[in-house]
Order: C-alpha cells, then structure tokens, then sequence
C-alpha cells in the first residue's frame, strides 16, 4: 500500500510546531555526543518540568499518586521517566524504550604514544562501522575521566568554534595501489583508526617521546589530568561540529547520532508534553549499549527497569513479586529505534513495496531481525491492528517496512529483551540514510510524525 508524503498533510501550525521541535533536537544532538551528555540533558529536560528522582520518594517511603513524575538516572548512562497513571501499576504500562548510545570509537585504556614525532591517541571503535568512513574527518574527544580521588572530569575537545579538532589520516592515492584492491571491509582496519592530536615537541633535548611529553602538559594544564588517569576513562571519538539543516528545503537534518538519538528525543518530548494525568502510567527508557547487544549494567538486558517498576510497585503497597510480573506482562511497548531509509542510489538491497521512506512518517517495523527473521521480536498482529487504529485516530502519518532484502542482512533493537516479560512489542522510529555513517540524514517530517506517534501511544494504548 503506497502511503503518503507527511509533508502534504501539514498546516501552517504543524509546520511551526515540526520547526520548533527540529531545532530544539539538533540542539539536543550537538550537545548530547555520548549517552552521559543525553542522559544529562534528559535529566535537566525532566527537573525543569517537575520530575523528581524516584530514589528521593524510596528514602521517604512517600506513596506516589496519580501525575507524579519521577525519573532514574542510571550510573549516568541510561535514564527512565515515570509519569504515574489513575490505574494500579498491575495494569500494565505504556512504554517508549530507545538507545542513547552510537557507533564511535573508544580510546584504549593505555592510548598515548608517539612515532615519528607524532602523538597519537589508540582506539577501539564502538559497534558496526565501515572503518573507512572516519578518515580524513574532523573529530572531537568527549568524555570522562574518573580520578582516584572521585573526581570527576568532563572532557570536550572539538566542538568549540575556537577548539582544534583531531582526526585519522589516509594513504594518499598516488601510493594506494594495493590499498585499493582491498576488500571495503579492510581497506583501513581497527588497528590503523589512530587518531592524531599534535606534533609540536616540548623544547627538551633529553626528552625521549617529546611530543608526547607535550600532549601530556596540555591534558594537564587544561584538565588536571596524568597519563595514568587514562586507565579509569571513558573518551569516545565522535565527529566534529553541529548538527545541520540539510538540502535546499531545509527539509533533512544532517548530524551524528540521528541512530538512535531522534527516537530518543521524540520521547522525551512526547512524555514531557503530556500535561494531563494519564490512565496507565507512562514510561519513558533510554538504554545504553544497543549498538553493542544490550549487554552490561547499563543495556537493556541489564535489571534497572525491572528493578525500578518493583520498587514503584512497593511504594503503591503490598508489594508483591506476582504484581510485578503482572504489571510487566501487562504492559505495551514502542521499541524506538531507526529503520533504515530507501536509498535510490543503492536501490538493490531494498525491496521497494516494504521499505521505510524518507518523509512518510514514523515506521513500524513487525519484525526485525537478520534473514529468517532471527533474532528477531515479531509483534502480534493484533498488536499492530490496534496501533493502526490508534495512529489514524491521532492524525500520525505512519508506515510499515523491514529492514532491507531477505537475504541481504539485517539488525536488532532491544524489542526482543522487553517482549521476554510477556508484553507487547513492536519496533517503531525513524528512517535513516546512511545508518552508522559519522554523519547520518533524517527528515523533520518523520521527527514530527514521531513525537506525535509516542505521544498518542503514551496516552490511549
């Protein structure tokens, strides 16, 4: 079934709101680089609409009534929002899940050398990357250093129009021959993602690694930070510079991270627009470590959401394990993550009647997965029925697709890890150009058709 352009559907005042919403994300985007910086954002986002910290309300013992909003911040790296419902949380709840984390490269634990008078910064990077993409790029460093004292360091280097920035070199074609014959796959491999940072020597003939030795001075005179700090670090490379407007329209936005940062945010705009008390409490997750299979303390694999329901649970009154599974299995859910757009120029791995299309709204996708659908969380069809209802009766400009040619490949989310308590699950988000590319395109057409989606669903699922 051919669907629609949102774009043809839109008001004046949608336009204006569509406008508001995709500046105030590309905001979010520039200055949430890393899910510490999103998670910081979410939490300032939620105070300044009244949230509270759920752990505050735990001390006191204070039951939560219905319209309360608290929220978890999660080690700094995942976050969750409650705005609590009229009805008993064994009902169920509705929830937006979404990752906060993207591909990158990680610094190693030991990363400063130098050779041939230039120092350089050893990384690993950070889940499914083409490895060539990130040559020749202008980058930025953002992070944390944790201290043994405690102290806690922000780093950001490269965002500031003032800042320098860092980057990868290539092989210059004159002497690439072999280099170009090389599988994509490998033509740079993970061992050769070094990123240079500087080449001007401390003015000391007895200096063995006198660049480094610079570099070193630098971190500590801005940062206060030694060499053996890199040992309890976390500093992610991520390309340099804002977020942009893209094509002559104005139509797109260009940025990194839009994977999958702008399902995230039309969540958190979406929760944080609802003003009214809800019937079912609401919920809104950012997850760490998708982009890596949801492992961890911080994936959604790991207990906090489970946890944090429990304790919502207890604080309503004989809390029971029974309750909580109940309220678990009650529970419906949009998995938010992005679908990947169809792309004219590489129009063979997509098959066309089931694709996700730039500007026709927020996707659902049944089923993700890779070839046989393993892997994969596929939603009830009754499940999917009821949504399309739902989104019509809202006014959202929606469409359905999977992701690619059967046999071709494909991908996960973190739908299959919420569906094992018994709820139901669907994927839904946004269609991407260039996936996991530094730099990655969207619609504002589809931001929109988003928060409208994850607002309707919070409210009447």
């Amino acid at each position: 079934m051919e669907r629609k352009f949102a774009w043809t559907t839109y008001t004046d005042e949608d336009l204006a709101k569509l406008e508001r919403i995709a500046k105030d994300y590309e905001k979010f985007l520039d200055n949430g680089k890393t899910e510490r910086e999103c998670v910081n954002q979410a939490v300032a986002m939620a105070e300044a609409k009244g949230y509270k910290p759920l752990c505050a309300a735990i001390e006191k013992g204070e039951a939560l009534k219905p319209g309360d909003c608290v929220y978890v911040n999660w080690m700094g790296k995942a976050i969750m929002m409650f705005k609590m419902g009229k009805q008993p949380l064994e009902k169920g709840l509705n929830i937006v899940g979404a990752h906060i984390d993207s591909p990158r490269m990680d610094l190693k634990q030991n990363p400063l050398y130098e050779d041939t008078g230039i120092a350089y910064l050893d990384t690993h990077y950070y889940g499914g990357i083409k490895k060539y993409q990130w040559v020749t790029l202008p980058l930025a460093l953002h992070g944390v250093v944790a201290k043994k004292d405690g102290e806690l360091v922000n780093v950001v280097i490269g965002e500031d129009p003032s800042d320098p920035v860092v980057g990868i070199s290539d092989l210059l074609i004159h002497l690439a021959a072999d280099q170009m014959g090389k599988k994509a796959s490998v033509v740079i491999e993970g061992e050769e993602l070094n990123v240079i940072i500087g080449s001007k020597p401390v003015n000391d003939e007895e200096a063995k690694e006198p660049v480094k030795e610079a570099m070193l001075a630098i971190l500590k005179e801005k940062y206060g930070i030694e060499e053996e700090d890199f040992l309890s670090a976390e500093i992610e490379v991520v390309p340099a510079g804002p977020a942009r407007d893209f094509g002559l329209d104005r139509s797109m936005i260009l940025g990194y991270g839009h994977d999958d940062r702008v399902c995230a945010y039309a969540q958190i705009d979406s929760i944080l627009s609802i003003d009214e008390v809800p019937e079912k409490t609401v919920c809104c997750i950012l997850a760490d470590k998708e982009e890596i299979g949801s492992v961890g303390a911080t994936g959604m694999t790991g207990k906090y959401f489970e946890n944090a329901v429990a304790e919502l649970i207890n604080l309503e009154g004989n809390y029971s394990d029974l309750k909580l599974r109940r309220a678990l299995a009650a529970s419906r859910m949009l998995s938010c993550d992005v679908s990947a757009g169809y792309d004219p120029n590489f129009a063979g791995v997509f098959e066309r009647k089931n694709s996700a299309y730039i500007g026709k709204g927020v996707c659902f996708n049944k089923y993700t997965g890779s070839r046989g659908k393993g892997g994969s969380n596929d939603a009830n069809a009754e499940y999917l029925g009821s949504l399309r209802k739902l989104m019509e009766d809202a006014n959202v400009n929606y469409q359905t697709a999977e992701l690619g040619k059967v046999d071709q490949g494909g991908g996960g989310t973190i739908a299959y890890i919420c569906a094992v308590y018994g709820m139901e699950v669907i994927d839904s988000g946004v269609a991407v150009l260039s996936m996991h590319a530094p730099w990655e395109i969207i619609s504002k057409a589809d931001l929109y058709e988003a928060v409208k989606a994850y607002r309707a669903f919070m409210l009447n699922a």
